[in-house]
């Protein structure tokens, strides 16, 4: 039987789950184009975490068209095949947009995000990356960026929530739940390696893993 090689693959999660260093280390491993959501870049993102019910709405819209870019960008590159490895997904956008926007502000970003008509290709695998929200809050402290620093235990919370709703109907590609609570499976070698074993051997479909300290090589 031959090995399946997805040949997009995108990491999701709620914020300080280890989307970004996976991409990246994957990226590295699968010799694969590396494609970043680059929040950084977006100007409204401090100012939303000093004053979300001020600043929601530029910052999701922002985003959107952030995404737009990067996706354009994605479809030309598409005619070279590369194999490709990606930090977001295009509905992640939205799941924020519901989250952060009162109901006349979601209804402009919908507008928004309609008349864009983004062509996102499908990812042939999506990692799914999930940790409870205690982990997360202090993986986000750890990582000490400034104006993450305010995240509050609710908002972790209501995040985490909306990514496993989404994930419980997500059905667009394969899928792997990988719970990353009990180890770093990102940002340790062996860690890491316990991951890739687990992608090696993957199968087309929806998948769980749950691994604990034993797993580690």
């Amino acid at each position: 039987m031959s090995t399946w090689q997805p040949k997009y693959i995108a990491i999701e999660g709620p914020i300080g789950v280890g989307k970004t260093t996976l991409a990246s280390r994957l990226a590295q491993s699968f010799d694969a184009e590396l494609v970043l959501e680059e929040p950084q870049d977006n100007p409204f993102l401090e100012r939303f975490y000093r004053d979300s019910r001020r600043y929601s709405l530029p910052t999701q819209l922002y985003f959107i068209f952030q995404r737009a870019r990067q996706y354009q960008a994605m479809r030309q590159a598409d005619m070279f095949e590369p194999v490709r490895v990606t930090d977001f997904l295009l509905e992640k956008d939205r799941l924020f947009a519901q989250i952060n926007l009162d109901d006349d502000e979601l209804a402009l970003y919908d507008l928004v995000y309609e008349k864009l008509a983004i062509d996102a290709p499908v990812p042939d695998l999506v990692i799914y990356l999930q940790a409870p929200a205690d982990v997360l809050l202090r993986r986000v402290a750890a990582r000490g960026i400034g104006y993450e620093q305010g995240i509050t235990r609710e908002y972790m919370e209501r995040v985490s929530e909306a990514y496993a709703r989404f994930f419980h109907h997500y059905d667009r590609s394969s899928l792997l739940i990988v719970n990353t609570g009990q180890i770093d499976l990102v940002n340790t070698d062996s860690g890491f390696a316990t991951l890739l074993d687990q992608l090696r051997g993957l199968r087309p479909g929806r998948h769980f893993f749950n691994p604990g300290p034993a797993d580690l090589n």
